[in-house]
């Protein structure tokens, strides 16, 4: 009888069981492979620490360690996967604490099986026998049967990519190749291999952002850099290390390097020049990595006319410069990365977790579009917000316009939880973009965000 049950039951809940599903699939992690050139520059070792307490929002896929020296000093080529694998060992020891706060953090023994060795020289070093562990491996994971794209971020060089590439071209017919290469988005910080240019020729339907300064700039220019340079200095301090990350908070902020390369950087601590690479494929609702050009924490992107992405810009005070695209959220990741170092050691109900940011009814992390006619009145309202802790919540509504494309004066309104605005007058083809941004009052504060995209209503 209890079996009968059980089967009328299951046939019962069928429905909704698909419905769950369904849902499920929507709310999938991105899928995140990073290439390291691990053992250089010590900032490598500060973004992979990082990214280790982000790994319960992606579907993590590839932990490469590539050449850890320039092309011009070929004679220092190395790799050094055990630094890696001492990053994983660290969070392994704080991985049982870790999922008190989200059961999603992967295995320590997954992470470490994901770990791929790469060419220990850079360069253009690709062609026939130079298929490496790594360049077979990216292959292997753009090739599994999943409709999400295969998210490539290249802390140094391209080498590794390269090799799967030139692999695929040659080994598959030209429809083939044309399907492995759209299921693939790169972020390239850099172009340290300085094979940007003849990659992208051979392959010039990637799906590409390359995020380096402009022709003629100097090199400190560079969006990515925006992660130490520019903006409120204060949060890249040893001091504000030592209270939010080395000290009481476990053996992976004991890990986090305090000394990098690279001058000027004031405080000569945290870099993390390659963390604005994966910080681009965070999920939480600020974002959208089908569009560059949106903005995010990891900088803002502009088409280019040879069809890649590079580096754009954002005014932020009195500044007009590609970095501001990333300090301008500096703020927000620097406290949200304090409160997940704090789930490293903290029980859940003394941490802080992130607040859940809603929009007239829509609690998903994907942009609310609006269509309305000009002089119509919109209406905001974020009062169905959560906070998981039960925080207050406080509200900023702000026009974001370089992520759209409106060049008029918007009016809005904004009123605690509430906003509201005269659609303006929009060309076809152009938007105006207003951020949400939810933040808790417990410390270290997290804030949660929601795009609303105002578009003409054609009808």
């Amino acid at each position: 009888m209890k079996k009968e049950l059980i089967l009328i039951l299951a046939f019962a809940l069928q429905p909704l069981f698909a419905i769950f599903l369904s849902s499920s699939v929507i709310a999938q992690n991105p899928r995140l492979l990073i290439t390291t050139d691990i053992g250089g520059d010590p900032d490598d070792q500060q973004a992979v620490i990082r990214l280790m307490l982000y790994t319960n929002d992606f579907d993590m896929e590839g932990l490469i360690a590539s050449g850890t020296h320039t092309p011009e000093a070929p004679d220092d080529d190395a790799l050094r996967p055990e630094l890696i694998e001492e990053i994983v060992h660290g969070y392994g020891q704080v991985h049982p604490n870790l999922l008190k706060h989200d059961e999603s953090y992967p295995t320590p023994e997954y992470l470490l099986s994901i770990l791929k060795k790469g060419n220990p020289h850079r360069g253009d070093r690709v062609g026939e026998d130079k298929d490496t562990e790594a360049s077979e491996w990216i292959i292997r994971m753009v090739d599994k049967k999943d409709k999400r794209p295969l998210n490539i971020c290249i802390f140094g060089g391209q080498v590794e990519l390269q090799q799967a590439l030139w692999k695929v071209k040659r080994t598959r017919t030209e429809k083939d190749y044309q399907r492995f290469v759209s299921q693939i988005r790169v972020f390239d910080v850099g172009d340290q291999d300085r094979v940007f240019k003849q990659m992208f020729a051979e392959h010039p339907s990637l799906f590409y952002i390359l995020s380096k300064q402009a022709e003629g700039q100097d090199k400190r220019e560079g969006a990515y850099r925006g992660m130490y340079l520019g903006g409120d200095e204060s949060l890249t301090s040893l001091a504000w290390l030592k209270e939010n990350v080395l000290e009481n908070h476990g053996p992976m902020g004991a890990l986090y390097p305090t000394r990098t390369w690279t001058a000027p950087n004031l405080h000569g601590v945290v870099k993390e020049g390659d963390t604005p690479s994966w910080f681009f494929f965070v999920d939480n609702g600020l974002g959208c990595p089908e569009h560059p050009e949106y903005g995010s924490w990891g900088g803002r992107y502009q088409m280019t006319e040879a069809g890649y992405y590079r580096d754009a810009t954002d005014s932020v005070g009195d500044k007009n410069i590609a970095r501001a695209t990333v300090y301008r959220w500096r703020g927000d990741y620097q406290s949200d990365f304090a409160a997940r170092m704090d789930w490293c050691v903290k029980d859940y109900d003394e941490a802080n977790h992130s607040p859940i940011a809603s929009v007239n009814g829509s609690s998903v992390r994907e942009a609310l579009t609006i269509r309305k006619k000009p002089g119509e009145i919109i209406h905001l309202d974020a009062s169905k917000s959560k906070d998981p802790d039960g925080d207050q919540l406080r509200y900023e509504w702000m026009v974001y316009p370089e992520a759209g494309s409106f060049n008029g004066t918007s009016m809005l309104k904004p009123d605690g939880a509430n906003a509201s605005l005269s659609m303006p007058e929009l060309a076809e083809g152009t938007s105006l973009h207003i951020i949400l941004k939810v933040t808790d009052n417990r410390e270290p504060n997290i804030t949660a965000y929601k795009r609303i995209i105002l578009l003409k209503d054609e009808l």
